[in-house]
């Protein structure tokens, strides 16, 4: 493997890495809640579906009694 002449691509990666580093911790987690949601929300996504509603689960056991 070859060394570069100059170290941009370091530099590029460093750079990129500092402005992630930078982004707050709590704006990472509100976009994957978000992305989550919208995830959910597709009825043709493939893997397991999430859990549904207390309130379903509340009818469900209601109607068995």
């Amino acid at each position: 493997m070859q060394m570069p002449e100059t170290n941009q691509e370091f530099d590029v990666f460093t750079a990129f890495m500092d402005k992630l580093v930078k982004v707050p911790h709590s704006t990472i987690k509100r976009g994957m809640t978000v992305h989550r949601k919208k995830s959910a929300a597709n009825p043709n996504r493939p893997g397991p579906k999430p859990k549904r509603a207390t309130a379903d689960a509340s009818r469900a056991s209601a109607e068995r009694s």
